[in-house]
């Protein structure tokens, strides 16, 4: 008997299968393999059926999320990233943005005010002369951007923990949420928002932020990749709801660390 070849409107079967492993995690990707790596091991491994174009993308986004909850769930909230020496600063540190360096958000210093809102017992908005008279803690560490390139740089600033202390925030609460100038968005889990190495960043290589570098404040998180490192932060609001962000509504993953 000749065998029906199963056809699905608007989905190459194949180019599914090449998608969702190439977005897997390396523990999943052998999971997959061991599976036969084929079309029926996709379905299996994300319980989904795919029916048409629709479903198709409802596999990847499985995909996605169950990457996302393998790395919250193996994320050691005590394990710092490695820090390295002042000689091997990377200078020029390197723009980088969606936009041109040209584009980047110009605030004034002084009438720039961090918005704190959600679940925190006090919501005041802060200055920067406020923001600079926290405790100031400086970190060299590795910026590892998802487009393959890597740089070093030493980075100043409060942990975002002791803000959250000073502010009286829910640390039960899932989620810290930035909004920035340029319309830029990020959410971050709780215990990266916690965790020892998580700055608000007003300086780098000692020096106030440059336009290009965030000014005034940058959220530099060493444990995750660059775009979870948001720039010109001008709002945080910690919440048990998940508000996504910029790139992560377009697709990317949303823990993005180690």
């Amino acid at each position: 008997m000749k065998r029906r070849k199963l056809i699905i409107p608007g989905v190459d079967k194949s180019l599914l299968v090449r998608d969702a492993s190439k977005i897997m995690m390396p523990a999943t990707r052998r999971q997959f393999l061991a599976l036969g790596a084929g079309f029926g091991a996709l379905t299996l491994l994300t319980g989904c059926e795919v029916v048409d174009e629709d479903s198709a993308e409802d596999v990847l986004r499985h995909v996605s999320k169950f990457n996302d909850a393998v790395q919250s769930w193996i994320f050691d909230p005590h394990k710092l990233a490695p820090t390295f020496s002042e000689s091997e600063i990377t200078r020029p540190f390197p723009f980088n943005a969606y936009y041109a360096e040209a584009e980047a958000p110009s605030l004034d210093a002084d009438t720039y005010r961090l918005e704190v809102s959600g679940l925190v017992d006090n919501k005041k908005s802060w200055s920067l002369p406020e923001l600079y008279a926290l405790v100031e803690v400086t970190q060299i560490t590795r910026h590892v951007c998802v487009e393959g390139w890597s740089a070093i740089g030493s980075w100043s600033g409060t942990p975002l923990s002791h803000f959250l202390e000073v502010v009286g925030a829910d640390r039960r609460a899932k989620y810290c949420w930035f909004r920035c100038a340029e319309g830029y968005s990020n959410t971050i889990d709780m215990p990266t928002a916690l965790h020892p190495q998580t700055l608000m960043a007003f300086k780098f290589d000692q020096k106030p932020l440059t336009r290009a570098y965030g000014f005034p404040m940058k959220i530099r998180i060493p444990t995750k990749l660059g775009f979870k490192n948001p720039k010109y932060v001008t709002s945080l609001e910690v919440t048990n709801d998940y508000k996504g962000g910029y790139w992560e509504d377009q697709g990317y993953n949303s823990f993005s660390g180690n």
